[in-house]
């Protein structure tokens, strides 16, 4: 099983820790989200699509290895990118590795507060 999400993912994934943080800072809570490595690739998709798939196995005749996954993958700076879109957050990145910095350059049109890797 690759990484599969819902909304009952814990807030120690990154995933939540990204869509909560920019939640925040949308509204002016947070102004400050730190991240690792930012182009580390993960295959994410929905938990139900992974249930799914595994009821599928369980309906096999003969037992099979089955790899489960989306086949698509996406860096955790494309699904920061990706989140704070979805609140009209628009970002830009500054620096590289350890120093690197998203920077949050409006929301909705506003100047708002940074988001820094490391």
């Amino acid at each position: 099983l690759f990484n599969h999400e819902s909304p009952r993912r814990g807030e120690t994934f990154v995933t939540r820790k990204i869509t909560r943080a920019i939640a925040n800072i949308a509204q002016g809570l947070e102004s400050c989200l730190y991240l690792g490595n930012m182009d580390s690739l993960r295959d994410w998709g929905h938990a139900k699509d992974y249930v799914r798939m595994q009821w599928m196995m369980l309906q096999q005749e003969q037992p099979e290895d089955f790899v489960i996954a989306t086949g698509v993958q996406y860096s955790v700076r494309q699904f920061v990118e990706m989140a704070a879109a979805q609140l009209g957050i628009k970002l830009r990145f500054e620096g590289e590795g350890i120093d690197e910095k998203g920077i949050v350059v409006s929301v909705t049109g506003h100047d708002a507060p940074g988001v820094k890797p490391g």
